[in-house]
């Protein structure tokens, strides 16, 4: 198995793609044989990989969730809880 980034291009009404010469050798592709494609497009951010990114690196409030909608509320509508 061979990992590569490939640029997709218009062909027509479809979509492709061109397979460097290295790895067509590599492993011995001729025309017409069935090949396998694994697609995962670069530019999708996953959801995982941003909390991935940010696990460990935001502190906790120091209120509480109802504390600052407390606030919100006294601040917009003047509702004292």
């Amino acid at each position: 198995m061979e990992k590569t980034n490939v640029k997709v291009r218009k062909w027509g009404n479809s979509f492709g793609v061109i397979l460097p010469k290295s790895i067509v050798d590599k492993q011995d592709i001729k025309d017409g044989m069935e090949i396998e494609i694994i697609v995962e497009a670069k530019n999708k951010t996953k959801v995982k990989d941003v909390f991935g990114i940010l696990k460990g690196k935001l502190k906790r409030p120091e209120k509480s969730t109802q504390e600052i909608m407390n606030e919100i509320d006294e601040e917009l509508w003047g509702i004292k809880r």
